[in-house]
């Protein structure tokens, strides 16, 4: 059973940072890429950044040198860290694979205040 497990938000002023972990169980870990999407009020689901198990990494264009994914293959994680926080980067966070499939984890809160 494919299990995602989100942690790291909080609440941080403008500017601010966060690190983000997924926890990824093995079979979707080890298979496929890894992305973190984000899903802000009333807006749909967003990709934010990807991971390659060779390590190349792609950003959406709203985070682009704000943002870098990491993975940690040793303990099947991925990792976002967030620089720069803006309050439009306000939203719950989730990983997955990339593309993503399947079910999604609970997500974790980012809130950026101004």
């Amino acid at each position: 059973q494919v299990q995602l497990v989100e942690s790291g938000g909080g609440l941080v002023q403008a500017g601010g940072s966060l690190r983000l972990s997924c926890a990824a169980s093995g079979s979707i870990f080890s298979r496929n890429a890894m992305g973190w999407y984000r899903q802000a009020p009333g807006r749909q689901r967003e990709w934010v950044a990807a991971i390659t198990s060779g390590g190349n990494t792609n950003y959406a264009d709203s985070v682009k040198g704000r943002f870098t994914i990491s993975m940690d293959n040793a303990k099947n994680t991925v990792y976002l860290q967030m620089n720069s926080l803006k309050p439009e980067d306000t939203a719950v966070y989730y990983c997955n694979a990339f593309p993503s499939y399947g079910l999604w984890g609970q997500g974790t809160q980012v809130t950026v205040s101004s």
